[in-house]
């Protein structure tokens, strides 16, 4: 019996390759997968449960399918190209500087003036004088370093 080719382990390194490149080329322009990769995990999970199912093919029926050298070597490298993405988004993006200027939580916030919706300048502070009413302010900070 002529044995086959075990087109899984090579499929699985390429989606792993595809889930690393994919998220430096694409997901990292949206937030909803920048700040958490999920579509990525999943496509490295993808990509290391082929890679898996053809290193378990070559050597539980090596009769029938090729790759008992090649399925390892490309496993391994597909889990290191993995760790290497863990390491990149999970560890690595810890080390980003600390935001010592940022306004704490509870603590008033600096005064600054912006344009209202007619484009009259209008400060902070003025919505907080006495006779306006009751106003209520949202302000929202976005940290200035991505």
């Amino acid at each position: 019996m002529k044995r086959r080719w075990n087109l899984a382990i090579e499929a699985g390194f390429l989606i792993t390759v595809a889930a690393f490149l994919s998220y430096f080329f694409v997901f990292v322009r949206f937030p909803i997968t920048r700040d958490f990769p999920w579509v990525n995990l999943l496509l490295f999970a993808a990509g290391l449960g082929l890679a898996g199912l053809g290193v378990a093919r070559a050597f539980r029926r090596p009769e029938l399918y090729r790759g008992k050298v090649r399925g390892p070597v490309w496993a391994v490298l597909g889990a290191l190209i993995f760790g290497f993405f863990i390491y990149l988004n999970f560890s690595f993006s810890k080390q980003m500087p600390s935001a010592v200027n940022a306004p704490a939580v509870g603590k008033p916030a600096p005064d600054f003036t912006l344009p209202d919706s007619n484009g009259k300048p209008v400060t902070l502070s003025s919505l907080y004088k006495s006779g306006q009413g009751d106003q209520w302010v949202l302000l929202i900070f976005y940290r200035g370093h991505w």
